[in-house]
């Protein structure tokens, strides 16, 4: 969330990060005050008079989707560098902080994106790491001639500047992200930075969270009442027994079958709402959803499809229960991630996919109220602990609100509906008979539009290639292919091509997140 100048006073924030727009802006803050040091976020405009004027213990510059070289590229005011306050630029700010001190930074000859090999030079940034360390890259440009007095902390086999230091100006840079958990010693990283370079001291703790939550949830529903899309998720699902306990029954949930949920979704769902004593109103709405994908094939106009059907059946519930209830606002499971790839949180950001709860019609009855926002999914699952939601609900792999039509790439139509929930309905049963289920974030089968030549039974066939996903992640802002061992990847393709018919052929998707996202669509 940005933070206004006038609130920044209030909440006496020791580090400051000023947002370039970067895909892990929010995730800087998280990890700050994962470590116990309050620290907000900034829009990268923010004068130096404006930031003296807060007196911070030290400044983040953030990473961002631009290049420091480009005409309109977004640039902070300079003197923030001659504040003597201590800095940190990761990534683009890496790299702004040398061009603005005079260095030189270059496009490189290739891209570094997802894990590299940093060799480094042990110094109070990098003190407590090892000469080889694992760090994870997503940039194209890089610092290729440093400014006086600046000095290289580490390098790679293609970037020869990944970190420097200004001891004398209190300038520090790493082109790796230090925030995100594929960087394993990202901790110690910002560690350093904290509190032995910039001496804060700790002052945050998160364990009043779920309280603080009811309480804007009852300050800003009133004596309203919430219709609440409910999935049977994570998100959702935390949401809805959060805003329960702020306004009680109060709350009305909705579930939505829109066609393109998983095999045996819908009892399963059931099964699990009951031990909440929740009211949760149960909708097949999977005629008119299929009728508006009919022949959709863009991914883009599939969410925003689906985004503004949900709209159009949560107002006709909301229509009805009025008859008897204040019904204001629409509850939405929406998570901090959500809104970073769709772009909400920065005018630098660059757009990824418009999520389905973000991409809402501009004229709606109802307000929407979104209390997990700026929480990642395992802040979402702690909260969760905190609410006594049973661990098997809170690790469920994330299933996205669009289902299935994300995971058919191109035209949805009933016989890819078909051939996909049978495949994924036996991946998921084969993880957790083999015990791998709750050893990985997400996974998920997927349908490509492409039929491939095989042989069955002496017979040709033609049919649907299916990729199987599956990621370890934290947070879902960085994510790897999980190692699934390879005689369990065999019972699986083995099963799916003998039991689904139209399938012929499996492949297992290895890419990383970045540069790939973990969903296709």
């Amino acid at each position: 969330m940005i933070v206004k100048i006038k609130k920044m006073i209030k909440n006496n924030i020791q580090i400051l990060i000023v947002n370039f727009g970067g895909q892990y802006c929010h995730l800087i803050a998280r990890r700050i005050r994962d470590l116990g040091v309050y620290s907000g976020i900034v829009p990268y405009d923010i004068t130096a008079k404006e930031i003296k004027e807060q007196n911070p213990k030290g400044i983040i510059l953030s990473g961002g989707p631009s290049s420091v070289n480009k005409k309109n590229a977004p640039i902070c005011d300079k003197n923030i560098l001659n504040l003597n306050i201590p800095i940190l630029g990761i990534c683009y700010g890496h790299q702004l902080i040398a061009k603005l001190s005079k260095g030189k930074v270059s496009k490189g000859k290739i891209n570094e994106y997802g894990k590299k090999q940093l060799i480094v030079k042990a110094t109070s940034l990098l003190k407590g790491l090892k000469t080889k360390e694992q760090a994870w890259m997503s940039h194209g440009d890089s610092v290729t001639r440093l400014p006086s007095q600046f000095n290289t902390l580490a390098k790679t086999d293609t970037c020869p500047i990944a970190s420097f230091e200004n001891i004398q100006k209190n300038l520090y840079g790493v082109q790796f992200h230090p925030e995100v958990v594929h960087t394993p010693k990202g901790k110690v990283v910002l560690k350093n930075f904290i509190f032995s370079i910039c001496k804060s001291k700790k002052d945050y703790d998160i364990g009043n969270l779920k309280n603080k939550l009811i309480q804007e949830i009852k300050q800003t529903v009133g004596n309203t009442h919430v219709i609440m899309g409910a999935s049977g998720g994570v998100d959702s699902t935390v949401a809805a027994v959060l805003i329960s306990k702020a306004i009680g029954k109060r709350l009305h949930c909705v579930f939505i079958d829109h066609g393109l949920i998983r095999k045996n979704e819908l009892n399963s769902v059931k099964e699990r709402y009951k031990r909440f004593k929740l009211d949760v109103k149960y909708v097949d709405a999977s005629k008119l959803f299929l009728r508006k994908l009919n022949k959709v094939t863009d991914p883009e106009k599939k969410r925003k499809i689906i985004g503004h059907a949900f709209i159009e059946v949560f107002e006709n519930v909301a229509k009805k229960l009025r008859k008897k209830h204040n019904v204001k606002f629409l509850g939405q499971g929406t998570i901090y991630p959500d809104r970073i790839e769709s772009a909400q949180p920065s005018k630098q950001a660059d757009k990824i996919k418009s999520h389905h709860n973000l991409t809402l019609p501009e004229k709606m009855n109802l307000k929407v109220i979104e209390p997990l926002k700026d929480l990642y999914k395992d802040g979402v699952r702690e909260l969760g602990e905190k609410l006594n939601i049973p661990k098997e609900i809170l690790h469920r792999h994330p299933f996205p609100g669009p289902g299935l039509a994300i995971r058919i790439l191109g035209e949805i139509t009933p016989e890819r509906l078909r051939i996909l929930r049978e495949a994924d309905y036996i991946y998921i049963e084969e993880l957790i008979k083999t015990k791998q289920y709750y050893k990985i974030w997400q996974a998920f089968a997927a349908l490509l539009p492409v039929k491939t030549v095989g042989v069955m039974g002496d017979a040709r066939t033609y049919e649907y290639l299916i990729t199987l996903r599956a990621v370890t992640s934290k947070d879902a802002m960085t994510a790897d292919w999980a190692k699934i061992p390879n005689h369990i990847l065999e019972k699986i393709s083995n099963r799916i091509i003998n039991e689904v018919k139209g399938a012929n052929r499996i492949v297992y998707d290895i890419t990383q997140k970045p540069p790939g996202t973990i969903e296709y669509e």
